[in-house]
């Protein structure tokens, strides 16, 4: 940065590392000690990877956008009163219709006259990001793209906002993402979600590798993680309409359908249509800028095990396709659970639960079990191992498997998270009493 500090993490999630340096290459050599990646295995294991020993990048590591292929299906934006707007989501499934591989995206506009885009509504990012016209890469000629010249609210833009000077050389970013990387510039104008409209800065990338970009429906990703994860307030989505007072409250609402049906967004306020029984409130617990909650442990069939993940850290992110945690403890998860290969077992299978505000939050089997539609006598945990050191870890990640259970709120303005079982068509009163349980002395290992 021109005013001496230095953004040390290149990975999603994060301020980028900005750079005026002509060759690019040279300058991510000599950064290679200080940018962090996530390397997805073969296996569907990820674990955080270094250029060089110190937790300073993986604490932050990037939780998001793990590689999806396969279809999408069109739906629409709903318009909602005064101060609230609810976003119906497209649906990308995996092409073996595995239901764990799954990523939900909706519409947003940029520009005077709008320009259309789909976009991830992710929990695990704090900036938005599409292509722009300026990008000839593959990926993003397979996508819309941003095209500032036919907008007339568009201004070009240096990392710290200043208008970009023409004789001189313009600020770019990278952004290394688990499985590919995007390098972008900056621009301020006009966003909008539904009704909800408010100037705001973003990246318009300029490049985006073949590998996962060219894999995905969708055309970028609006960060809807705390204001400390984007490049600044002003990349901050929520914080720019909620300081506009544009929102009956400052928080946003998501409900994700376990099927093809309707699934949603809400700005502004809590669709208690959506939901059965109580809402469990955690605090954020973390200043990592994640939606990051402490769970006290984890539960079988409502007993809770000591020992296994005490006091661990949760991040929700609707940006993930899986479930992921700390390799020694999806180990241990794996061998209590014993899921068997023929899923001879399936229907055998345990509760597994999370502990969470004095409250047992449960998945069914079908929920943690991968279980091929084309191959339904294969079976396999569907848990991604992710390694983050201490003091953000060791970090379970909530993703999409979890978020189909249950209703989650994002609370901008008191800093905490809301839980509650999701409504689905075939949830019954006494099927969503078992899946948000309170915890008792009884119950416990």
């Amino acid at each position: 940065r021109t005013d001496g500090r230095l953004r040390t993490c290149t990975t999603y999630g994060l301020p980028p590392v900005l750079h005026r340096i002509p060759n690019f290459s040279s300058f991510l050599q000599a950064m290679k000690g200080l940018t962090c990646t996530l390397t997805l295995a073969a296996a569907s294991k990820a674990t955080v990877g270094l250029g060089a020993p110190g937790p300073t990048c993986a604490e932050h590591a990037d939780l998001s956008l793990l590689q999806l292929r396969g279809r999408s299906d069109r739906v629409h934006v709903e318009e909602e009163t005064t101060g609230t707007q609810s976003l119906q989501l497209f649906r990308q499934s995996d092409a073996t219709k595995q239901a764990h591989k799954t990523a939900y995206f909706g519409k947003l506009a940029v520009g005077t006259p709008p320009q259309e885009f789909t976009v991830v509504f992710d929990t695990g990012s704090g900036n938005l990001v599409v292509p722009s016209t300026e990008c000839q890469s593959a990926a993003c000629m397979m996508h819309r793209r941003y095209d500032r010249n036919t907008s007339t609210t568009a201004v070009d833009i240096d990392a710290d906002g200043s208008h970009v000077n023409p004789d001189g050389d313009r600020d770019q970013i990278t952004i290394t993402f688990g499985t590919g990387e995007v390098t972008g510039i900056l621009f301020e104008d006009r966003l909008c979600v539904g009704s909800l409209c408010t100037p705001g800065r973003f990246i318009g990338s300029t490049e985006e590798s073949d590998a996962p970009f060219t894999s995905f429906s969708f055309d970028g990703v609006l960060g809807l993680a705390l204001g400390q994860m984007a490049q600044g307030p002003e990349f901050s989505f929520m914080n720019r309409i909620a300081e506009q007072g544009a929102l009956k409250k400052p928080l946003f609402a998501v409900f994700l359908s376990d099927d093809d049906r309707y699934s949603e967004i809400t700005f502004g306020d809590v669709q208690s249509s959506k939901f059965m029984g109580p809402m469990v409130w955690a605090d954020v617990s973390r200043p990592s800028g994640y939606w990051q909650v402490q769970i006290s442990d984890v539960a079988i069939d409502d007993k809770v095990v000591h020992g296994v993940c005490t006091n661990c850290q949760v991040a929700v992110d609707t940006g993930t396709s899986e479930l992921a945690g700390p390799t020694s403890v999806m180990e241990k998860l794996e061998k209590m659970l014993n899921v068997k290969s023929d899923c001879s077992n399936f229907d055998q299978l345990p509760k597994l639960g999370f502990v969470l505000e004095g409250h047992v939050l449960n998945l069914d089997p079908v929920d943690y079990v991968d279980r091929d539609e084309t191959a339904p006598e294969q079976c396999s945990s569907a848990f991604m191992s992710l390694d983050v050191p201490p003091p953000n870890g060791p970090l379970f990640v909530f993703g999409d498997p979890f978020l189909r259970k249950f209703y989650t709120v994002y609370d901008s303005a008191e800093r905490r998270v809301g839980f509650a079982v999701a409504k689905h068509q075939d949830m019954t009163q006494e099927k969503a009493e078992t899946m948000l349980v309170a915890v008792s002395n009884k119950w416990t290992e």
